[in-house]
């Protein structure tokens, strides 16, 4: 009996030690669990706050657009136009462009470069996808006229259209780099003029008038590229007064508190975000820009196929799927990392490109533009009215396969408007005397046309 009970203590301190070892593993191992959860946990953490302090965007003080005074929440459509279709190859135009090429590299050869000049023109007005042409031509305006990036500009539509054109090809490869110095240093002093403003005062009485004369010159010229003929002076008492203009019809009036009411929409409510844009963000702009006429088609991609001069957008069968890719690399890492002003043009052109609605278009790839620049400091740009021939010019240009041109030409537009406000708080601009002209927006030395 005794031995028996011995055996049966034995046993029992037995299980207990294995139940004892297998609740200290049980512990043991959870832990573990919690000392690596907590490790990647805090490895999460430091990349995540990794990835925000390394976009500088996101983080530069963002600009609002809007004074105070002006309030309201208005909603509508617009008819875009684009440049004419291009015409159809022609044998008997090649021809003479041909003939034209060949005048205007004998008086190159002999030193008459203002003929040669014009039978360049010539020959490209002809036939603006011949490479032969577009090459030589090039070459003819680096060399006389000192023009790299028009020349570039060339070289590359001869490519876009003939890969393997041995003379495009090694004049692009030389070119490629200068260009794009020269641009970078063009973005390097828009954003002194961008820091400058930053540095004024949000309460100074010079910028706070600053903001209201460029909100109602933005308004007035972006609903004018849409063929809006309200003058400027009638656009300021609509916004300010919110009284119908004699003479004019009711689709001009809601144009002009459309774009209002979009443009406070994201100043209000997406300006001072850090999360993603999203679909809904889209549509919310859209649905204010053309909302107020016709709430069906607001904030609704289109269900019908459109035409836009010489441009045929997507199906609207892809539209969706489409949208969501451009929204993936709108929010992506490489997209974030270019210079904003970069950014802002490509996602203008993109969507512009999608044309995911029936109407509204360009209003709202414009102020999607603006508002990545506004989030990234910069005002939101003026496109003058009377540049909207280069502005539809690029357009197509980016459609025939170098986006280049345009986003210098929104570069360009940056930089001048910047000037309106850098001029009208002139004791902040100490190293731009000459912006003080009337046309700080639409004044010589602007880019023009090839020809």
């Amino acid at each position: 009996m005794l031995f028996l009970d011995r055996s049966t203590r034995t046993e029992n301190m037995s299980c207990e030690s294995k139940k004892y070892f297998q609740i200290k593993m049980i512990i043991d191992k959870c832990k573990t669990v919690l000392i690596l959860s907590s490790i990647v946990c805090t490895f999460g953490v430091l990349i995540s706050l990794h990835k925000l302090l390394s976009h500088d965007v996101r983080l530069v003080k963002p600009f609002s657009p809007i004074p105070a005074g002006l309030y309201g929440t208005y909603l509508e459509p617009f008819i875009e136009e684009s440049p004419p279709q291009a015409k159809k190859p022609d044998k008997a135009r090649d021809a003479e462009a041909v003939v034209s090429l060949n005048a205007a590299l004998e008086m190159k050869k002999i030193g008459k470069a203002d003929k040669a000049l014009k039978l360049f023109q010539h020959a490209f007005a002809l036939s603006p996808k011949h490479a032969d042409i577009l090459n030589h031509y090039g070459e003819f305006l680096e060399e006389t006229k000192k023009d790299v990036v028009k020349a570039d500009q060339l070289y590359t539509l001869a490519l876009t259209n003939y890969p393997d054109h041995t003379g495009a090809l090694m004049n692009r490869q030389r070119t490629a780099s200068i260009v794009e110095n020269l641009d970078r240093e063009m973005l390097r002093k828009i954003d002194e003029k961008r820091d400058t403003l930053l540095s004024i005062p949000e309460n100074n009485a010079a910028l706070c008038r600053a903001k209201k004369e460029a909100y109602f010159q933005h308004i007035y010229h972006t609903v004018a590229i849409e063929g809006n003929t309200m003058t400027l002076q009638q656009t300021r008492s609509i916004l300010e007064t919110r009284i119908a203009v004699a003479g004019k019809s009711v689709a001009e009036h809601n144009e002009i508190l459309g774009l209002d009411a979009a443009m406070k929409y994201i100043n209000q409510t997406l300006l001072y975000r850090l999360r993603d844009i999203t679909m809904g963000d889209i549509l919310e702009i859209h649905k204010r820009v053309l909302g107020h006429v016709d709430p069906v088609e607001g904030g609704q991609f289109r269900r019908t196929q459109v035409y836009v001069g010489g441009h045929i957008p997507p199906g609207p069968s892809e539209i969706q799927k489409l949208m969501t890719q451009f929204l993936e690399w709108l929010n992506s890492e490489d997209a974030l990392e270019l210079h904003p002003v970069r950014y802002a043009a490509l996602a203008h052109y993109k969507l512009v490109y999608i044309h995911p609605f029936i109407d509204g278009n360009g209003r709202t790839s414009r102020l999607l533009m603006n508002l990545l620049l506004m989030q990234a400091g910069y005002p939101p740009v003026i496109i003058a009215k009377q540049h909207r021939h280069l502005y539809y010019q690029h357009l197509q240009t980016a459609n025939e396969g170098d986006v280049r041109p345009f986003v210098r030409f929104i570069a360009q537009c940056t930089e001048r408007t910047l000037n309106l406000y850098l001029w009208a708080t002139s004791e902040y601009s100490p190293n731009i005397p000459a912006i003080g002209h009337p046309h700080i927006l639409t004044g010589e030395g602007f880019e023009e046309e090839l020809f």
